[in-house]
């Protein structure tokens, strides 16, 4: 009897196969004649014959059983055609696993299961313009681990919308499906030459090619299994495992990669760590300084844009007039940027509310030698409905004591909350209706900055000029001040699905509000570039305000800013030098790697995440397809006339995806 290949199958689905292609029982789309998907199936230029090629149709919804659309076996030019009726849901997810025959005997990594191929190749059909033939290779399933890592499992590919969809559509900006060859989004500017990134992701082809023709399928798999969890048994799984734990055995990936240096350009010596950092730079024109990114229902992003866009650093340049919005794949949302409502220097401050309406804090930023009094501008925050349509007037909402406003957050009722780092105090706007606002001083706070809701719907907001974090019930009375615990110069906040909150501690930065200056966070950061960072750290405050005895450190941490919890609460640091990112393990000990602890780092304990493409990075934020967003905020070398940073930087497939909107703990999608 035929042995079938494949290892993302369940029982279930091996008997979908034997029963033959499922196609045949499902209806035409109005009455229309099946349609055809040419391919073929290649390691490098080397085509691939004799490969078990099925097309699946991902499972909707976390824990759904893939679907088996067609299945076909590829010629001895590795070339084949699908036959199949495409769904009549536009956004189902379809994808392609072609797999080839191992040694033979050869069983899954328990040693115990039935015989599988150790070679897996999977590409992506959905989510881009289905090419006139679809090559399925490598760098096809190093895009297909990475965006997807977060929806493959034992079944196959399946999870909810809309990270699933949005998954897809990024894969094809690594790979591209028509040629196998390297996307235009990751191989030109600001990708490309300019970072590490495209020789990474070959590298990581080349490692799975080892496997493919080079017969190191099982250092590959001995490589890349991640401690604690199963061997993989094949080349999309091992890939996979790579992405969910990149800084685990780096060196000897890379060591095995270099043995079959198949696409290049490659990486030149091994790295920290196998995250695949994409940077998005929008139209090229409009990104300059951007702060802080928050995510609608769609995954949308909306980000705040300190100053107006110029290239040149040593022009002045004013605060920014607009606010981004970027679909999940880079490209500008439908009319974006948006402009008016008052709108002018942005800083972190930028929310999604309940209904979806977006909410831009106007802070006053600008570069030295801009002409314009800031003063009055730096006194509102700007609304938006979901489709950009300005819902603030043109001054913007005033009320409620707003003073160089930073961090914004929402809660489930429509609470909107500000933080007045000007003015001491916070602004709640209750029911999203700016003209009942009213003013909340907040007596244990200097400088108020970040803000973060719990699922219990208070606020916690950090004083970056006090040290020290105070918590407001939902309804705005104070309830506690919280100090200690290695609260230092601290600047973002993020909450978990316990209520309990982690803080940011810069240990040396001041906020450039109040008697603060941009030129003294500028001074600051390139005394902390030079090895002054005491105080660099995380500090964890239990849901009943009680501060861990000690902050957490390591893993990277070097100048702390933005902080974020991911669905399985594990955290994650940006860090405003040092161009690497900070992950630390949370409250959900089984998320983590065995005999770790609450607040001990996952990432490399000395350098963190890195990427050469990372700048001085303020805003962090997790989607609902768990890539890490970051905000090159400031170049690496701010000049004062104009120091704004022009991309936005995804850690693709890093994190266990959230809900969105941030309502208010990272809820799972």
């Amino acid at each position: 009897m035929r042995r079938r290949r494949g290892v993302l199958l369940t029982a279930a689905l091996l008997a979908q196969l034997a029963a033959g292609p499922s196609h045949a029982a499902a209806p035409a789309p109005h009455g229309g004649q099946p349609d055809g998907q040419r391919g073929v199936v290649r390691s490098g230029d080397a085509p691939l014959g004799g490969a078990e090629v099925t097309l699946y149709r991902a499972g909707d919804g976390a824990g759904a059983a893939p679907r088996v659309l067609a299945r076909t076996r590829s010629g001895r030019d590795g070339r084949f055609v699908l036959d199949y009726r495409r769904p009549g849901d536009p956004r189902a997810v379809l994808y392609v696993l072609a797999d080839l025959p191992g040694p033979a005997g050869a069983r899954g990594g328990d040693g115990q299961g039935p015989p599988q191929g150790p070679v897996t190749l999977a590409a992506v059909l959905s989510g881009a313009q289905a090419p006139p033939e679809l090559v399925v290779n490598e760098r096809t399933t190093v895009a297909v681990a990475y965006a997807l890592a977060r929806f493959t499992g034992p079944q196959g590919v399946a999870g909810p919308r809309p990270g699933l969809q949005n998954a897809a559509g990024i894969a094809h900006n690594l790979a591209d499906t028509g040629t196998g060859g390297i996307a235009a989004t990751l191989a030109d500017p600001p990708n490309g030459a300019l970072t590490s990134t495209m020789a990474e992701f070959n590298t990581l082809a080349n490692l799975l090619a080892a496997c493919v023709t080079g017969g190191a399928c099982e250092q590959l798999f001995d490589l890349a299994r991640r401690p604690g969890r199963e061997r993989p048994r094949d080349t999309l799984r091992a890939a996979v495992d790579i992405a969910h734990d990149p800084g685990h055995n780096a060196a000897g990936l890379f060591a095995l990669a270099d043995t079959t240096p198949r696409y290049r350009p490659a990486l030149p010596a091994a790295p920290e760590a196998w995250t695949v950092a994409l940077r998005y730079g929008g139209n090229g024109r409009e990104i300059d300084g951007p702060g802080n990114i928050a995510f609608d229902a769609e995954g949308n992003a909306w980000v705040s844009n300190n100053y107006r866009y110029d290239a040149d650093p040593a022009v002045p340049v004013c605060g920014g007039e607009s606010v981004l919005k970027f679909t999940p794949t880079g490209r500008d949302a439908p009319g974006a940027p948006y402009r008016g409502g008052g709108l002018y220097g942005a800083g972190f401050g930028v929310t999604v509310d309940a209904r979806g309406s977006a909410w831009v804090a106007n802070f006053g930023f600008q570069g030295s030698g801009c002409p314009i009094d800031p003063t009055p501008l730096e006194r509102s925050v700007s609304q938006f409905a979901p489709d950009g349509t300005v819902l603030s007037p043109p001054e913007g909402w005033r009320a409620g004591g707003i003073v160089q406003p930073q961090g914004l957050a929402a809660d489930r009722s429509g609470t909107v909350w500000v933080a007045n780092c000007g003015a001491d105090s916070v602004a709640r706007i209750p029911d999203g209706d700016a003209t009942r606002a009213r003013e909340v001083p907040t007596p244990a706070l200097h400088k108020p900055f970040g803000a973060a809701v719990d699922p219990a719907g208070r606020l916690w907001v950090s004083g970056n000029g006090s040290d020290s974090v105070q918590v407001l019930a939902p309804d705005g009375t104070v309830e506690r001040a919280v100090t200690g615990g290695g609260l230092r110069r601290p600047l973002g906040v993020a909450t978990d699905s316990r209520g309990n909150a982690w803080v940011s501690n810069s240990g040396i930065l001041p906020v450039p509000c109040g008697d603060g200056t941009a030129g003294d966070l500028a001074d600051a950061a390139a005394a902390g570039d030079a090895g002054a960072r005491p105080g660099a750290s995380v500090t964890l405050i239990r849901s009943d305000g009680t501060p861990a005895p000690e902050p957490f450190t390591g893993g990277g941490l070097f100048l702390p800013w933005g902080v974020a919890v991911d669905g399985d609460d594990t955290v994650w640091v940006a860090n405003f030098g040092g161009h690497r990112v900070a992950r630390l393990c949370g409250v959900d000990l089984a998320a983590c790697p065995p005999g770790f602890t609450t607040g001990q780092p996952i990432s490399p304990p000395d350098t963190g995440y890195p990427s050469d493409g990372l700048e001085r990075n303020t805003g962090l934020r997790i989607d609902p397809s768990g890539n890490v967003w970051l905000a090159n905020n400031w170049r690496t070398v701010p000049v004062r006339t104009n120091p704004g940073g022009h991309e936005l930087v995804l850690l693709v497939g890093a994190a266990a995806p959230v809900a969105t909107p941030d309502l208010g703990g990272p809820g799972r999608p």
